[in-house]
């Protein structure tokens, strides 16, 4: 009997030696991947969800119950509670800084001051470290000139973007846009004889006309000139779209270049004050926000604008389906005085989006993986063209939408993203120059804004994608936004010429005691910094 029992006691002993070493290599094999293995599909059996914050109010799209998110899913083992800031980001942001209290994952517009301030505060781990630690394919998955772009003079990065674009993506592709035009409603352009809206002359008759002919739409007043919405920063229709259709220059005699006070920009800036003080430029601009802005677009209650064709390209399917007539174009609008072709700008190395891992994440590993999967080329098939079979087929090489699946995004937004979820519904880390190779035809109605920008791209990270990381210079250029912020619907609404001049003024004297000419000295460096690192020196 002792003997039996010692045999049974050994060979438990060895039973357990070998469990536990199984379990030990099973263990060892979850902490580091090989650059080839995606981490994901080790994972895809082990469901665990994640929080992700996306600071943007006006996404709603939900997790779960479309063949997208179900696939990922699927593939992956994560499900997405999605959080988004039911009012101010900034306000939400800082909340959740000071409480300490940041979700797994986060999306931020990758120029907010917060996530410089999340960086320096170690909030967030460094992508890479998370790669080397627990996915190696995180090194296959990333393009390594935006890895070396965003990493920090300590060797790391902290966060991948979502838009961005290589000077050699540039260099090699035909079909990269930029996402700045000048809109107008098409049947009122054409009843007004199709004008030439470059010159302010031309402009002001093409609005005052239109308004004489077409003073309504629906019952519901035309709007003459729509715009971005007004905030914190300022409003793109009035200041960055207008200055890249007037050309004005990011560097001049090899400094950073005072765009704001641009003799072409401010005169164009005098003009649409004149427009407003001749009741062109309508209450609704100052104050509506996107949701609204996309509500009266698809209304079709714009006349002409400077706008971004993408930010409503769903309001445009669905204005069209309801009404052809609502159809808006992209025709010339503002140059300068000397009629130079327009420089409009491609997203470029920064893109628009910035993607982070937070230190309050129980599961590092899982969301580095996570993220691994969407960054790759099968995450961006996946979230662009949906599932083989099922809204898209392969002929001849070629993946292909199906019919009655191009005919329900073509139609009603709402409906495709409840059923299918793809066409970049979850955009946050898309990359469109991949998607390039997978392309499909669209209608005239939604190419042609892209493609008239096509003659007028150009790469200009080298001066848009300044980050500064010092406290000093961020606290001056949030203070001086801030200031231009506020002082710019007081210069379209200036009451007189004289009156938009003294505002204009006191604006520049204050500038410069918030340490302007210090800031412009700092942007001068980055900028050289930027060529270096770009290969553009």
């Amino acid at each position: 009997m002792k003997k039996r029992l010692g045999r049974a006691l050994v060979l438990f002993v060895f039973i357990s030696a070998l469990t536990a070493g199984a379990a030990d290599r099973k263990r060892g094999s979850e902490l580091l991947l090989g650059g080839d293995e995606e981490g994901w599909k080790y994972y895809a059996d082990r469901p665990v969800t994640l929080e992700w914050y996306v600071n943007f109010p006006w996404f709603a799209m939900p997790w779960g119950g479309n063949l997208v998110s179900d696939t990922i899913t699927e593939e992956t083992g994560v499900s997405v509670h999605f959080i988004t800031p039911s009012g101010s980001e900034e306000e939400k942001m800082n909340a959740l800084i000071a409480a300490d209290s940041l979700p797994d994952i986060l999306t931020l517009g990758v120029e907010e001051s917060a996530v410089n301030q999340i960086i320096e505060e170690e909030m967030v781990y460094a992508l890479n470290e998370l790669g080397e630690k627990y996915d190696m394919y995180f090194f296959e998955a990333t393009n390594p000139d935006i890895r070396k772009w965003f990493t920090r003079d300590d060797g790391n990065i902290y966060g991948y973007p979502g838009f961005s674009v290589t000077p050699e993506d540039f260099k090699r592709e035909d079909e990269i846009y930029a996402n700045q035009n000048f809109l107008v409603r098409k049947d009122i352009y054409e009843a007004i004889g199709s004008p030439d809206m470059t010159t302010q002359e031309g402009f002001y008759k093409a609005v005052k006309r239109a308004v004489e002919l077409f003073p309504e739409v629906d019952g519901k007043p035309l709007i003459p000139i729509g715009a971005n919405v007004f905030d914190k920063e300022g409003c793109a229709s009035f200041d960055d779209c207008l200055m890249n259709f007037l050309a004005v220059p990011y560097e001049k005699d090899g400094k950073y270049y005072d765009r704001y006070t641009d003799d072409e920009y401010i005169s164009w800036l005098k003009f649409f004050r004149r427009l407003s003080e001749e009741g062109y430029l309508l209450d609704d601009i100052f104050i509506d926000q996107k949701n609204q802005i996309e509500e009266k677009f698809e209304q079709g209650r714009y006349f002409c604008m400077l706008y971004q064709s993408e930010d409503v390209l769903n309001q445009q399917k669905a204005a069209c389906a309801q009404n052809s007539q609502n159809n808006y174009v992209a025709v010339d609008g503002p140059k300068n005085a000397a009629g130079d072709d327009y420089q409009l700008p491609c997203s470029g190395i920064n893109g628009y989006t910035v993607t982070m891992i937070s230190k309050n994440c129980k599961h590092p590993k899982r969301a580095i993986a996570f993220l691994d999967y969407l960054i790759s080329e099968h995450g961006q098939a996946l979230t662009y063209l949906g599932v083989e079979g099922e809204t898209y087929d392969v002929i001849e090489g070629r993946p292909v939408v199906r019919e009655e699946v191009r005919e329900l995004l073509s139609t009603n937004r709402r409906e495709y993203d409840k059923k299918y979820g793809a066409d970049n519904a979850y955009w946050m880390l898309q990359n469109s120059v991949m998607q390039l190779k997978w392309k499909q035809e669209r209608s005239d109605v939604m190419m042609q804004p892209k493609q008239w920008t096509c003659p007028y791209v150009v790469y200009s990270s080298q001066y848009d994608s300044l980050t500064l990381t010092r406290s000093r210079f961020i606290n001056m250029s949030s203070k001086i936004t801030e200031l231009w912020s506020e002082t710019l619907p007081y210069l379209l609404l200036a009451q007189t010429e004289e009156r938009f001049d003294k505002i204009l003024q006191d604006f520049v004297k204050k500038r410069e005691e918030l340490g302007f000419e210090d800031l412009e000295s700092e942007r001068t460096k980055l900028m050289e910094s930027a060529k270096k690192k770009l290969g553009m020196r």
